[in-house]
């Protein structure tokens, strides 16, 4: 069977994404891991409605999916994915979130923003994060197909700010990336972007896995969502993209420690509570 892996283009899909501010990974699923993915998120669906504007109050979203089934597991550490996230955030790179995303019908569009919008880093700087968005239904303009900023990537504050007071405003520039479903498309944390309207009588389903730089704060608190137990399970890629890891040379580490070595069953971290009695 042919492996999609053997034939992908990295570099070509870095440049893309440095031109553009994105790319589109067409068969990154197929028919039957579009099915695996529905079938492991089904019984996660149901109880989750976005708390405010932003989540979508017509979204359902379901969090930590990184933890939740080995299928997702395998999405977030893809080689592809990994072999094109590494073009742009260097050594060991964390995942900072992974969820699935309902969006019903009825929902709203968001706000154009920036996925890296909460790192107090300048426009100027390499983006700190990196954002997959996979289709596992088709997105289309009229269901709430994710919307870009074609070369924003690329743009200062005061050009943001330029474009946004000429006529249309930003939202005049933005062009739905109507994909089927299967495909992901891959940008940086710096590009404009909101998720769109779904002015359908269907749900649009897809998932987010978003990177950052190893030594950035990940958006989900992966040490107090994952289990250890569940980790352990857990491949080496994997861990490590939860923080099992560290950022040279020190970063991360547990009490003088490796953080993996904190996986080995029964360990106990040494950490004195009080101060010794004399």
């Amino acid at each position: 069977m042919d492996n999609p892996t053997h034939r992908f283009d990295a570099d070509a899909h870095a440049t893309r994404i440095r031109e553009q501010g994105f790319t589109v990974i067409e068969d990154f699923l197929g028919p039957a891991g579009v099915a695996a993915f529905r079938a492991a998120l089904a019984p996660f669906l149901g109880a989750h409605r976005g708390r405010n504007d932003f989540e979508g109050f017509e979204t359902e979203r379901v969090y930590t999916l990184v933890a939740r089934g080995k299928v997702f597991e395998d999405l977030a550490t893809d080689p592809r994915l990994m072999a094109l996230i590494s073009r742009f955030l260097e050594g060991n790179f964390l995942l900072s979130a992974t969820h699935a995303i309902n969006l019903k019908p009825g929902e709203t569009a968001q706000g154009i923003h920036t996925d890296d919008g909460f790192y107090r880093q300048p426009r100027s700087s390499p983006a700190v994060g990196i954002s997959v968005i996979g289709a596992i239904d088709a997105f289309t303009k009229e269901n709430g197909a994710t919307q870009v900023i074609p070369g924003s990537h690329l743009w200062s504050e005061d050009e943001i700010a330029e474009r946004r007071k000429a006529p249309g405003g930003l939202e005049a520039l933005l062009v739905p990336l109507e994909v089927p479903a299967g495909a992901c498309f891959v940008f940086p944390g710096k590009l404009l972007h909101q998720g769109g309207a779904n002015r359908t009588d269907k749900p649009r389903l897809a998932f987010t896995n978003q990177y950052c730089a190893g030594w950035a704060r990940p958006q989900e608190n992966f040490f107090l969502s994952v289990p250890k137990e569940v980790v352990r399970t857990m491949s080496p890629r994997a861990q490590a993209l939860l923080g099992y890891e560290l950022w040279p040379s020190f970063m991360g580490m547990v009490t003088g420690s490796h953080p993996k070595k904190s996986l080995a069953p029964g360990w106990v971290a040494p950490i004195v509570t009080q101060a010794p009695t004399k």
